[in-house]
């Protein structure tokens, strides 16, 4: 059987601070193949993009998953975002709470369809917080599918619900029901017990996830969370009897909860090294569940993307650049701004973020567009929190990136995450520790999404009872798993080819033979 495990926003630098307080399940798993740093190597360092390397191979250009969201002006309904695992062409629909869950736009096969289609009596298993993760590596044939909508774990419309998946759901409504105690805080966490105010009477960093009983938000960004997706894994694992006929199994669980935490509380608080531990904790657990069916199993974990600690207490930690975004940066205000110089009457530019694809109306004429463009143009670069802006042409016109991922320009990060039709005519990157969060008092205060190191560097770990462990401190990347797994289990890869390089775990990370 195959786990594939990935712990959302899980940054090769928590990975780097952490590693040797570990006791339980990621502790086990550094005695196998440990790459300290692995790549998310695109621009685009997002969760969807993210989940869509791991077991396909394929970077976002050719998954198609460019974003979380991006904008299609084309699109029928009044809501011209587009949420990257819906179905937008449902009637009655938008890209936030009423969408439809679908895998339509993965354009490539994960390793499961692989597997299955080599072998239909694989079976093929994905479970996770979020429904991106768990369509992103389960793909477009999955025998079982489940995510968590914010009340239970579900599935597309139609599906049986097993009995393993009504008990977890009864489980977790009662742990929502029952109002949590504050955690204790480990030794190894009280240097980061420290409040640091935010804003409006607000502090974040000395969270110990007390909550208030029925408070499903705070649920989410909590390790209960990740013990309950984890917990629903086993339950399958142990109904379905994975991994114990004449084919392998494989199985994918997305641990959500690591990355709620973050944006909640930032990445270097009380709250991030509690939620480790206790991940730590309950991946043990899983393991020893696993042991106990006696199922030859393998093991990789890796993460959709890494992300940065709040600027407030990265000023504190000495790095005075760090700050957040100005709402001019926001793509509604600069095309509000810009509209009016030009005496154009409607909007000009969409987009949802202030850093990411910026997307130019199509009802201009051409004179009109060009001038949006060099407008748009020169407001980003104009701006001290701009790093760089690329136009589609200029980022088409760059080769397909080759080489160690640490050594990519800007510019071929961009083209990794890029698609023509899908993505935008400007690409706009902040700089370094600008967070495009401008307020961090009305929601999250933390995030990731930028092409900088930080966001794109995860740790990817591969553990086989038996295997002899070694550590490649090299760069490799999160489409060299998908090879490397089918290598392991002797599937050959027909066409679509993969972007990613098998490693031969035998070999301490050389290339496949």
């Amino acid at each position: 059987m195959i786990v594939a495990i990935s712990v959302d926003q899980f940054s090769a630098d928590l990975f780097g601070e952490y590693r040797g307080s570990f006791t339980g399940g990621l502790a086990r798993l550094q005695k196998g193949a440990v790459f300290p740093s692995g790549y998310q190597s695109h621009a685009a360092t997002e969760t969807c993009p993210g989940h869509s390397t791991i077991l396909t191979g394929f970077r976002p250009e050719h998954t198609g998953i460019i974003a979380n969201t991006w904008t299609d002006l084309g699109v029928a309904r009044e809501d011209k975002q587009v949420y990257c695992a819906e179905d937008e062409t449902v009637p009655g629909t938008d890209h936030t709470g009423t969408y439809t869950v679908s895998d339509k736009h993965l354009l490539v096969p994960t390793l499961g369809e692989r597997m299955k289609a080599a072998n239909p009596k694989v079976r093929v298993v994905s479970v996770a917080g979020k429904d991106r993760a768990a369509v992103m590596m389960g793909g477009h044939n999955v025998d079982e599918l489940w995510w968590w909508n914010g009340k239970a774990m579900v599935s597309y419309a139609g599906r049986a619900t097993p009995p393993v998946v009504a008990r977890a759901n009864a489980a977790i409504a009662a742990r929502i029901a029952a109002p949590q105690a504050a955690l204790e805080v480990p030794q190894q966490c009280k240097a980061h017990d420290v409040a640091i105010p935010i804003g409006a009477g607000k502090t974040v960093g000395a969270g110990h996830f007390a909550r208030e009983a029925g408070n499903a938000s705070a649920f989410r960004a909590s390790p209960a969370f990740d013990g309950a997706i984890v917990a629903l894994a086993a339950g399958l694992v142990q109904d379905m009897k994975l991994g114990q006929g004449d084919t392998t199994d494989i199985i994918d669980v997305g641990a959500s909860a690591t990355d709620y935490v973050g944006h909640t509380f930032g990445t270097e608080g009380a709250e991030m090294c509690i939620q480790l531990q206790q991940l730590d904790a309950t991946l043990g657990s899983f393991f020893d569940v696993l042991d106990s069916t006696g199922v030859d199993y393998e093991v990789v974990l890796t993460a959709d993307h890494g992300g940065n600690d709040i600027p407030e207490r990265e000023i504190n930690a000495g790095l005075p650049e760090a700050q957040r975004a100005r709402v001019a940066l926001a793509p509604a205000v600069a095309g509000k701004a810009i509209a009016a110089k030009l005496g154009i009457g409607k909007p000009v530019l969409f987009g949802d973020i202030p850093n990411g694809d910026v997307y130019i109306a199509r009802d201009l004429t051409p004179a009109q567009r060009k001038a949006v463009q060099d407008a748009a143009i020169a407001y980003y670069k104009a701006d001290p929190q701009v790093a760089e802006v690329f136009t589609a042409a200029q980022i088409a016109a760059t080769p397909t990136p080759k080489g160690p991922p640490e050594r990519w320009t800007l510019l071929q990060r961009a083209r990794a995450s890029y698609r023509a039709g899908r993505s935008g005519e400007l690409l706009v990157l902040l700089k370094p520790r600008v967070t495009p969060i401008p307020d961090p008092t009305k929601g999250y205060v933390a995030t990731h999404g930028s092409p900088y190191d930080y966001d794109r560097r995860v740790p990817i770990l591969f553990w086989r009872k038996g295997m002899t462990g070694f550590e490649h401190p090299a760069g490799i990347e999160t489409v060299d798993i998908a090879p490397t797994l089918a290598n392991q289990i002797g599937l050959k890869i027909a066409a679509p080819r993969m972007d990613g390089k098998c490693l031969d775990l035998s070999k301490a990370g050389a290339p496949c033979a």
